[in-house]
């Protein structure tokens, strides 16, 4: 562990209490010049730390923002985020800094994440709206060992994981509209990328990719109608460290039970998270469109929906309209 971890750490233990920089110099084994620098450099990330001659130090408060410290503080995984944490408190696309990475080796487990982005991606190349410390920009580095004809999967578990997280921690009613968004009363709240590479007829790495509205107030004219944030369904902002967190705790118990069970109890859940079964809709591909209603989504993810002439379609991509 850094020193800087390390004095965090201790100055955390000491929360409300003031301790001295001998104290803290004996604990580390450092000298206190050194405790002092890694003060000033928790203070311009953003901690709130007050300072005494006589006293010490006095641990006061952390910041909004989504510090590899903070995401590991309370973090209960065994490799999700445990493993390597990369920040930025700017950058044009999680996804494309974590391909980067993978393309490097960094391990199964690495969490990318940005305070905000200038290119969020969504499906299709569609924008983002990515406003600074609002939401969650984030992409985890998968490397599955399934065939590639299996890697959609990893969206429909990625969802699960999502609508998990906001259940668990904000009481909202989050639903799974298929294949990859996440909505609150109709509203779409969070959405997912899932990108990938192969090597001849094994995956390299999946990089999942996640944007979700936490202490946003408001969007653009363009998607008011249709998106939402955690602030605005509760009127309350949200910790968002405390939302990764629990994201990482759900993914890796999904990710487990889909690696050593197989997919049929993910697809159960999903079923269960999911507004889209039953539903009257239309789904437009690039080069087509079908009206129907869903009769199912099977053990691939593949959406089956019988249209309006009795005809049933494997839909395994596509963008849905509720109807």
């Amino acid at each position: 562990m850094a020193t800087k971890d390390q004095v965090l750490s201790y100055l955390k233990q000491y929360k409300g209490s003031w301790i001295s920089g001998e104290s803290l110099s004996n604990r580390i084994s450092v000298t206190r010049s050194a405790i002092w620098k890694q003060i000033c450099k928790l203070r311009e990330d953003g901690y709130v730390i007050q300072s005494s001659p006589k006293k010490g130090y006095l641990f006061q408060m952390a910041p909004d923002m989504l510090l590899p410290d903070e995401i590991r503080d309370g973090l209960k995984t065994e490799i999700f985020g445990k493993n390597q944490i990369v920040y930025f408190k700017e950058t044009d696309s999680t996804n494309t800094r974590a391909k980067e990475l993978a393309s490097k080796g960094s391990p199964e487990g690495t969490l990318v994440i940005s305070e905000k982005q200038t290119k969020g991606r969504g499906r299709k190349g569609r924008n983002w709206f990515s406003p600074s410390q609002a939401g969650i920009y984030t992409s985890l580095i998968l490397r599955p060992g399934i065939p590639p004809n299996e890697a959609p999967k990893m969206t429909l578990l990625t969802a699960i994981a999502v609508a998990e997280t906001l259940r668990s921690l904000t009481q909202l009613d989050a639903n799974i509209k298929w294949p990859n968004d996440i909505l609150i009363n109709g509203k779409k709240i969070a959405g997912i990328l899932t990108e990938i590479s192969t090597e001849m007829d094994a995956i390299d790495y999946i990089v999942v990719g996640l944007g979700m509205n936490v202490n946003t107030p408001d969007f653009p004219e363009d998607i008011r109608k249709i998106a939402t944030s955690v602030f605005i369904e509760t009127g309350k902002y949200f910790p968002r460290a405390r939302l990764i967190r629990e994201y990482l705790k759900w993914y890796e118990k999904y990710y487990e039970i889909f690696i050593k069970t197989g997919f049929d109890p993910i697809i159960k859940r999903w079923k269960d998270l999911s507004n889209t079964i039953g539903r009257k809709i239309m789904v437009e591909m690039i080069d087509k469109k079908y009206i129907g209603e869903v009769e199912d989504i099977n053990n691939d993810g593949i959406l089956i929906l019988k249209d309006n002439n009795g005809r049933y379609r494997r839909i395994s991509s596509g963008d849905v309209t509720f109807l």
